[in-house]
């Protein structure tokens, strides 16, 4: 039934979506954005005045690279430099949709993407809609992801070096992308120095000392202080929402735990699925755990996991045995992006739903997936002894 509706319909809305949300943005270019940040923060370095408020840990959250090479943006003006911004950001995304799906192959390529950006669509658009790094960490980091698999050295290089100056929660995927292909780790290493190098061509020594001390200062006190104003939507969420707070002891208890568990899943997917399909399930544990167990959560920091989730979605429904299985986990996606499509919505669900939803969607795919792999040792093991 979805074949003859999706095979274009998807990808015509998202390319659609994304007009029309720059149009909004051409209107209001403030509104509803967070792109002013960005050139605040490249208007700071330019001026060489500190990038970040320590104390309360809000602003300006990303590393003096992205200050430095945001500039270009800057002097293109809110309406050229925020567009090219946003269609950056969205262009590298799609891109990392098209490439997986090309990998994993067959005859329903078309539909598979489309359907699978039709379901992610309503989770990943308010993130575009507000011009968030977000979205071009989960392009890049689901690039550097099939890139380091491949071993192809350059390109691991390149998409690192994005997905650390898009957002330090890179780091994740760098880590993981190390455990896959250790003879990548010098690779890993020279993208984060090229990275932290990269400020000292544009601005003072010691100036650039001084911000990256604020800099990893307020990165290591956003795990353990949250007196702020800031209200975290990961893991701890829904017990803080009925009054129940985890000490942060205990948060980062679970969240090494996670890791671990999170590594070790890699790892085994790595070694029993197929090459075609294990970017993808390797990719939306990473994201499942950048956005759960990342302590600096917010509603669209979700869109990092909506599109692999929706492309892991689409080749679920042509398994046949999971019939059921297929309808719950594609409506779930599907709405858990709308819950903030009004303030009463988001004021009702915010911000317990979402990780709820979003551990139920990734475990389930984890789950089939984890299942895929089985049939696969067990194919391969009967044939040996044939």
């Amino acid at each position: 039934m979805t074949k003859p509706v999706f095979d274009r319909l998807g990808l015509w809305l998202w390319i659609g979506a994304f007009v029309i949300v720059q149009i909004m943005a051409w209107h209001a270019p403030d509104a509803r954005s967070v792109v002013f940040v960005y050139r605040n923060g490249s208007e700071a370095f330019i001026a060489a005045r500190p990038l970040y408020h320590v104390e309360l840990a809000m602003g300006y959250l990303y590393a003096p690279a992205f200050a430095a090479l945001y500039i270009p943006l800057l002097k293109l003006g809110p309406y050229v430099g925020d567009t090219l911004w946003r269609l950056l950001c969205f262009g590298v995304l799609t891109l990392a949709a098209v490439r997986q799906v090309r990998k994993i192959g067959g005859d329903d390529q078309a539909w598979r993407l489309s359907y699978g950006l039709f379901l992610a669509l309503p989770l990943a658009l308010g993130a575009v809609r507000n011009g968030q790094s977000t979205i071009l960490l989960a392009g890049a980091c689901w690039l550097l992801t099939l890139s380091a698999l491949e071993g192809r050295r350059a390109e691991t290089f390149l998409w690192a070096s994005l997905a650390i100056i898009a957002k330090p929660t890179a780091l994740v995927m760098l880590l993981l992308a190390g455990a896959l292909r250790p003879r990548l780790i010098p690779v890993l290493v020279l993208a984060v120095a090229v990275v932290l190098a990269i400020p000292y061509a544009f601005a003072s020594t010691d100036y650039i000392n001084a911000q990256y001390a604020d800099f990893f200062r307020m990165v290591t006190s956003m795990a353990v202080d949250h007196t702020g104003p800031f209200i975290a939507t990961d893991f701890t969420a829904p017990f803080a929402s009925i009054g129940l707070l985890i000490p942060e002891f205990d948060a980062t208890i679970v969240r090494a735990i996670a890791a671990l568990l999170t590594l070790w899943i890699v790892l085994q997917f790595d070694r029993r699925l197929d090459s075609n399909v294990r970017g993808l399930a390797i990719f939306l544990v990473a994201a499942f755990y950048m956005c759960v167990f990342n302590p600096r959560v917010e509603p669209n920091t979700y869109a990092l996991v909506a599109v692999p989730a929706g492309l892991s979605v689409a080749l679920l429904w042509q398994d046949e045995k999971a019939a059921s299985m297929r309808w719950f986990v594609a409506v779930l996606l599907f709405l858990t992006g709308l819950t903030s499509l009004t303030r009463d919505m988001h004021n009702f669900f915010h911000p317990w739903f979402r990780p709820i939803s979003v551990t139920i969607i990734a475990c389930t795919l984890i789950g089939w997936f984890w299942v895929k792999g089985r049939e696969k040792v067990i194919e391969t093991r009967s044939v040996a002894h044939g």
